[in-house]
């Protein structure tokens, strides 16, 4: 009866056993991310003797070269093995970060941290090419799994980098960044026993790599309709800004709220996450149903933002109310676009050059993180007119991908399957 359950358990996992071992793959990986994403200012600040000052640019340099991570491995995926890429820039993520510890010149620290921030959007771009040839036509529930996974590999991460700092010796610190490091390491010794998934159907190649039976390869630079759907998300994704800045920034300069709300609402959005990402793939069985969430995206956005606007101008409870229905309202804005944009970028992308449509997706994210905390504290600035306005921005944006990508989607695919018995 156990083993019966298990293998029941495990046929819920599209993509078999290396559905599976990606999954392994995401909860080593991001605990190790979970480790050092709070704690790299403090590491760089405290450990490598480096001012305010130098750490800000340090950060802006090394997210600025990781901008191009995203486009050059698609391009790799599509002539390569994409394991084979994806083993290198793991170990590429490893180096970077042991690195780190060898010095504390800061010339070297900026060529270790963009080394590694470039290996970071190329491991990104990578998985998620990986996991979408893996699960086929059960990708959207493939993501929603996998999502539930990150967010518990980032709290593991940041609990053990909590303990850390409660320590707070040069030698804490330093463990931090071998765990980070080791933890790229073992992602890519699992992901060298992964098989290599099959690539779409396409046309049989010609004598030129660069090209098709059908003539030369298709390419996302010259795809209008991908390019101004690649915008779009870039703005789509701000929800992650305004969870990581905006809202901490807010409680302390702008509201009544006690200055602790502001990690208890971190995690509630990863207690939301994992409690419901999965279920919220269900809304999404099909292409079109996935372009339909667009609408209570837009939506959520709207309650998110005017909650963080009256929040500002309320007594101390009613602030605390009003963000944390914020903080529920942009959680779900969070599921919802992770359920669609998982699927809308892989189905307008070509199938002979997937991996070089979705490195260009993989810009809107690499754009929102140099670009997002300065529209973010923009925002702040402006008060409570500025959320007002940011959340017009954002359903604007939603209603208008909604309309973007009306005529270019496929036929219908199903991407979760019906619910059985034993999933009840």
């Amino acid at each position: 009866m156990p083993q019966k359950s298990r293998t029941a358990w495990q046929d819920r996992i599209p993509g078999g056993r290396d559905g599976r071992r990606l999954l392994a793959v995401s909860l080593v990986d991001k605990t190790g991310s979970g480790l050092w994403a709070g704690t790299a200012a403090l590491y760089f600040t405290y450990v490598a003797g480096l001012s305010v000052a130098q750490v800000g640019l340090l950060l802006a340099i090394s997210a600025g070269v990781g901008i191009a991570g995203a486009p050059l491995a698609g391009r790799l995926a599509d002539r390569f093995l994409v394991t084979h890429v994806l083993v290198v820039t793991q170990l590429l993520r490893g180096a970077g970060s042991a690195a780190l510890l060898l010095t504390d010149d800061f010339a070297l620290l900026v060529a270790f941290a963009a080394a590694t921030s470039l290996g970071d959007r190329a491991t990104s771009v990578l998985t998620k090419l990986f996991a979408a040839r893996v699960s086929g036509p059960h990708r959207v529930r493939f993501q929603a799994v996998n999502r539930t996974v990150v967010n518990i590999g980032f709290a593991v991460g940041g609990l053990a980098a909590a303990g850390a700092l409660a320590i707070g010796s040069t030698t804490a610190y330093q463990a931090l960044v071998v765990g980070n490091a080791l933890s790229s390491l073992l992602a890519a010794a699992i992901v060298t026993r992964c098989t290599e998934p099959a690539r779409p159907s396409v046309a049989v190649a010609g004598p030129d790599p660069g090209t098709s039976a059908a003539g030369p390869r298709s390419t996302p630079w010259r795809d209008r309709t991908y390019l101004l759907y690649t915008a779009t998300e870039a703005v789509l994704f701000l929800d992650d800004v305004i969870f990581s800045v905006g809202l901490p920034l807010w409680i302390v300069h702008a509201t009544d709220a006690p200055h602790g709300l502001a990690p208890l609402l971190l995690v509630l959005n990863n207690v939301l996450v994992v409690a419901f990402q999965v279920p919220m793939a269900r809304l999404a069985p099909t292409t079109r149903a996935a372009r339909r969430l667009l609408l209570p995206l837009a939506g959520a956005f709207v309650v998110g933002t005017v909650a963080l606007a009256a929040s500002a101008s309320a007594g101390t409870w009613t602030a605390v109310a009003a963000l944390i229905v914020a903080a529920t309202a942009l959680t779900c804005a969070e599921m919802l676009h992770a359920t669609l944009s998982w699927e809308l970028s892989v189905v307008l992308a070509a199938d002979d050059a997937q991996g070089a449509y979705l490195g260009v997706h993989g810009l809107a994210v690499s754009v929102q993180r140099s670009a997002g905390p300065l529209v973010v504290s923009a925002v702040i600035a402006a008060g409570p007119l500025g959320w007002l306005g940011l959340g017009a921005v954002l359903t604007a944006t939603a209603l208008a991908q909604h309309r973007l990508t009306r005529d270019h989607l496929p036929r219908p695919t199903l991407s979760v399957p019906p619910v059985t018995v034993s999933e009840q």
